[in-house]
Order: C-alpha cells, then sequence, then structure tokens
C-alpha cells in the first residue's frame, strides 16, 4: 500500500492511503464539489524497511467554489 501526501488547496497536509501507486491525479470529495489533485515526482520510501510508499499530490483545482467557513456559518446559526 501506498500514501498520498496532499499539498495546498483545502485539504493540505492530509494523507490518504493510495490504492494505485501509478495513479497521477486524485480528484476528492470536499463539502458540497470536488477536489482536484496531481502527482508530482516518484514515488518515494520505497524500500522494505522504511515504511509505507508516499506520492506526492499538490492542489490543481477545484470543481466548484470552495467555502472553507461553510460549515462555521452552518454551526453557528
Amino acid at each position: 500500500m501506498a500514501i498520498a501526501r496532499l499539498h495546498g488547496g483545502p485539504l493540505d497536509g492530509q494523507l490518504l492511503p493510495l490504492d494505485d501507486a501509478d495513479l497521477d491525479r486524485m480528484i476528492v470529495p470536499y463539502s458540497e464539489t470536488q477536489v482536484v489533485y496531481e502527482r508530482k515526482g516518484a514515488l518515494e520510501r520505497t524500500g522494505e524497511d522504511d515504511g509505507p510508499a508516499e506520492a506526492e499530490f499538490w492542489f490543481v483545482e477545484s470543481e466548484g467554489e470552495i467555502d472553507p467557513y461553510s460549515d462555521q456559518a452552518r454551526e453557528r446559526r
């Protein structure tokens, strides 16, 4: 199993399981829309004794508008 390390966008710093280590693009659900991340670089930590392999994914775009405060605004009502 491999891990996707996400950079930028609303999911910055998140780690997600990566079922396909050859995946070049991820579309991830976020709130009421989806966000797109693209892989940059080769798979890292691929040795037998250094933990799960990691791939770096960087934010590209969102399918819709992202309002980071929408959940907080609903909670205040």
